[in-house]
C-alpha cells in the first residue's frame, strides 16, 4: 500500500490492516519506513477525529485515590482538614497552586491535569 494523507474512516481501517502486516518488518527495510509513515499518519487522523479529552481534576483525584487504595483522609496533608478535604471533592472549592503541587507529588498526577478548571457542581 502506498502512503498517502488519511481523508476518510475506510482510509484509515486500511491504514490500520496495513500497520498490522508491517509491524514485523526489518529494521531499515522499506517496510519499516513504509511501518513509520503509517504511523505517523495514523496519528494525525486520530488526534484530529478521535481525541481524549483530559480528566476533569477531581474525577483524576478520586480515581487516583482508588487505584492506590486511599481514603480521603490520606488527602488531608495535601489538600487540608477534612472540610476542606469535603469542600475540594464536592467541588465547592477550587484547588490553590499549593495543593496541586502536593497532589502532584504525592500522588502523581500530572499537574497539567490538575490546573484544569474543574466542572462545578450542578446545583
Amino acid at each position: 500500500m502506498e502512503a498517502h494523507i488519511i481523508k476518510s474512516e475506510q482510509d484509515y481501517q486500511e491504514s490500520l490492516k496495513e500497520i498490522d502486516k508491517l509491524l514485523n518488518a526489518s529494521e531499515n527495510s522499506k517496510e519499516a519506513e513504509n511501518l513509520e509513515i503509517l504511523s505517523i499518519l495514523v496519528e494525525d487522523y486520530e488526534n484530529k477525529h478521535y481525541q481524549i479529552e483530559s480528566p476533569d481534576p477531581i474525577d483524576a483525584i478520586n480515581s487516583r485515590i482508588d487505584q492506590l487504595g486511599l481514603t480521603r483522609k490520606d488527602l488531608e496533608k495535601s489538600i487540608g482538614s477534612r472540610g476542606r478535604v469535603s469542600d475540594i471533592l464536592g467541588k465547592k472549592r477550587s484547588l490553590t497552586l499549593a495543593m496541586i503541587r502536593r497532589l502532584h507529588k504525592h500522588l502523581n498526577i500530572p499537574a497539567d491535569i490538575l490546573i484544569r478548571e474543574s466542572k462545578k457542581k450542578s446545583a
